[in-house]
């Protein structure tokens, strides 16, 4: 018998499926709101972990829960896309404003930061590397100079002594020991040194070490075999052996020496004590000025300084500046004025009235010139050697470097171009600075602007300078 076409079979068997259906679909939907609301339950979590990340996440909804709608999570997506990108661009923009303010003020602050010549790469690791670079230890000098040995010494000053010496490579050197009682710092002297190894001409005498241990600050500078001017002009032998053409190549070679500290070069100098010891003579009696102990950097505007520590030789000083403590690169050119007029005549500023107590050198040559008798101050060993128009031009020159009147000094620039041309024009001269004929000089020490005292000040009146060095 076939059940299955039972009344009953057929009613059981239609009964089932339409159950089957019914639960098929049943778990089907069940399903389906599960996961929607679980993909819900996810939005809002990562809403509220975006938005508040302090709050804690809300329990999971119930499977009864209806999930949300299309359009709500269409919301949902585009809130979390903005906050994320608002999240991400608003750090990275402020990051970056910040960052080129900060370049900005730095390089502003680059721009404004000042020059200075004690010290003067302007990056602080090329000057230390320079420094490094030109330091000698003090064995090595030792043994250079015999331990100092009295038979190296080749002169002596107020700065302190120097020595002759060799290296081990056999390079000869000069080396200036200075006094301790200097009073000058380890730091100061380090700056001078990078400042003098700055400066590079072929009149300057070339720095090429120091040495800085304990007490002893020593100068390590190129050696001059002919030793300095003074050793040949004022001897009267060997100054048979400086005809006018050594002599003007001398005197034009100091000049050119003496523009480039003042205006060539990368910093303004002024050298404060120029004079014929401080002339050094290479192979070819090329001059080479040296003793940068008391020089003064000035700014790129400054145009006179003021001191209450009078250092220099007597004699070579211009009046304004031992008097009242005034320099300026009008003093250097006194000074020149002076080394000319000494250099024509062969005879010291001061030898004058140390002879027979009655001028200066200067005012000899000004009452020559004024009495039309200019070659009469010229060296006689120079008679048959000299070119009248040069050597009276020279006078001329020299005396109105000496001038009285800061102003009426030409500046050096002037005085290279009428040593090398003869179409500048040169103005009669005027009355020059004279001095009394005294050991000691009443010189203003200079405290404040509105107040100044007076203390006597001995000076040198010979080649040997009293020499002070500070920090500048």
């Amino acid at each position: 018998m076939d059940f299955t076409t039972m009344p009953w079979a057929v009613a059981l068997r239609t009964q089932s499926t339409a159950s089957f259906y019914a639960e098929v679909m049943l778990t089907s939907t069940y399903a389906n709101n599960v996961v929607d609301q679980s993909i819900g339950l996810l939005l809002v979590n990562t809403e509220i972990v975006t938005d508040q990340p302090n709050r804690s996440a809300p329990a999971p909804p119930t499977p009864n829960t209806l999930p949300p709608s299309r359009s709500t999570t269409n919301q949902g997506n585009g809130g979390i896309s903005k906050k994320v990108i608002i999240v991400i661009v608003v750090p990275v923009l402020v990051s970056s404003v910040l960052f080129f303010i900060g370049c900005f003020f730095l390089t502003r602050r680059a721009k404004q930061k000042p020059f200075d010549a004690v010290n003067e790469e302007n990056d602080e690791t090329n000057e230390i590397s320079t420094v490094e670079s030109l330091q000698y230890d003090l064995n090595t000098i030792g043994l250079a100079t015999n331990n100092f040995s009295p038979d190296n010494k080749i002169g002596e000053g107020g700065f302190g002594s120097v020595y002759k010496g060799t290296f081990q490579n056999g390079q000869e050197i000069a080396v200036k020991r200075l006094s301790k009682s200097s009073g000058q710092g380890a730091k100061e002297f380090k700056n001078e040194v990078v400042l003098v190894a700055k400066l590079q001409h072929r009149n300057l005498v070339r720095l090429l070490g120091f040495c800085l241990e304990g007490e002893e600050k020593i100068l390590i500078y190129e050696f001059v075999p002919n030793k300095s001017l003074d050793y040949f002009l004022f001897d009267p032998e060997k100054r048979q052996l400086l005809d006018w053409s050594i002599r003007y190549k001398i005197i034009e070679g100091i000049a050119r020496g003496m523009v480039y500290l003042h205006e060539d070069s990368r910093i303004r100098i002024i050298h404060r004590d120029l004079k014929a010891s401080n002339i050094l003579l290479d192979g070819d009696m090329n001059p080479k000025i040296s003793d940068f102990g008391t020089a003064r950097i000035f700014g790129v505007d400054q145009s006179q300084g003021n001191t209450s520590r009078i250092v220099g030789t007597y004699g070579y000083m211009s009046p304004e500046y031992a008097m009242h403590g005034q320099f300026s690169a009008k003093s250097d050119v006194f000074s020149f004025g002076v080394l000319i007029l000494e250099i024509i005549s062969g005879r010291k500023n001061s030898s004058f009235y140390q002879s027979d107590g009655a001028e200066y050198l200067i005012s000899c040559a000004w009452k020559l010139w004024r009495d039309n008798r200019p070659l009469e101050l010229m060296d006689l060993v120079m008679q048959n050697s000299y070119a009248r128009n040069e050597v009276i031009r020279c006078i001329q020159l020299g005396l109105l470097c000496v001038q009285e009147d800061v102003d009426e000094r030409p500046n050096m620039a002037f005085v290279l171009l009428t040593l090398n041309s003869y179409s500048a024009t040169l103005d009669v001269p005027h009355r020059p600075a004279f001095f009394i004929c005294s050991r000691t000089k009443n010189v203003p020490e200079e405290q404040d602007p509105d107040k100044s005292t007076s203390t006597p000040t001995t000076l040198s009146i010979n080649e040997v300078s009293i020499t002070e060095l500070y920090p500048r």
